[in-house]
């Protein structure tokens, strides 16, 4: 059954660079914003820590997911049922209030002819969770990149995560978990794919 080729979600075009002493002087107007002294003793490295912190939780935009699926292997001895790796832990930051989203991502798909490693497909998860993110989209981009470069009969992206914009502020309700699905080729268009992949993943 022939998939529908769809365009993975690409960055935003990049903005003009931020010195690092921009984003610390950043940082530190923000300390004074809050009420706080930046040039007290224990605040007086914080701006460079958190321009660091900031560079590893948004490293995703310095990240091409697509280049870590391109190598492929096809000595599977006809190899044509589903891979799926469960559990796929990762932290991303939503773009409405920069908090944290802390989850996993479920990843599925079925071979056309040429497998991948699977570290690669954890690397594609990361990739997208290190940027500004609200879960729907990172779980479509995830799955449209897998589906444009391996072009398999299906892929599946599940995404169970908690939101800290949710549990430590606004609404403030804790232990809610949102989960997300993506699903595309057979795994749509096949009821059964569909409840296979499901069932492994444990979401049935």
């Amino acid at each position: 059954m022939a998939t529908k080729k769809t365009t993975a979600a690409k960055p935003a075009t990049k903005p003009a660079a931020v010195s690092q002493v921009q984003a610390e002087d950043a940082i530190k107007l923000l300390l004074r914003w809050a009420g706080d002294d930046p040039a007290r003793e224990g605040l007086l490295d914080t701006p460079k820590r958190v321009a660091k912190a900031y560079k590893e939780w948004f490293g995703g935009y310095d990240m091409h997911p697509e280049e870590y699926l391109k190598r492929t292997f096809e000595e599977v001895a006809g190899y044509d049922e589903m891979v799926i790796l469960r559990d796929i832990e990762f932290e991303s930051h939503c773009e409405h209030h920069m908090a944290p989203i802390i989850g996993v991502a479920h990843v599925g798909y079925i071979p056309n002819g040429r497998v991948v490693g699977i570290s690669k497909l954890a690397r594609v998860v990361e990739a997208y969770a290190k940027r500004l993110q609200v879960q729907e989209k990172m779980t479509a981009q995830i799955a449209n990149c897998i589906l444009d470069v391996l072009q398999p009969k299906g892929v599946g992206v599940v995404i169970v995560a908690k939101h800290e914009c949710m549990t430590t502020r606004g609404v403030h309700k804790t232990g809610v978990s949102m989960v997300t699905s993506k699903l595309l080729g057979s795994f749509r268009e096949d009821a059964r794919t569909r409840a296979e992949f499901l069932q492994c993943v444990g979401m049935k």
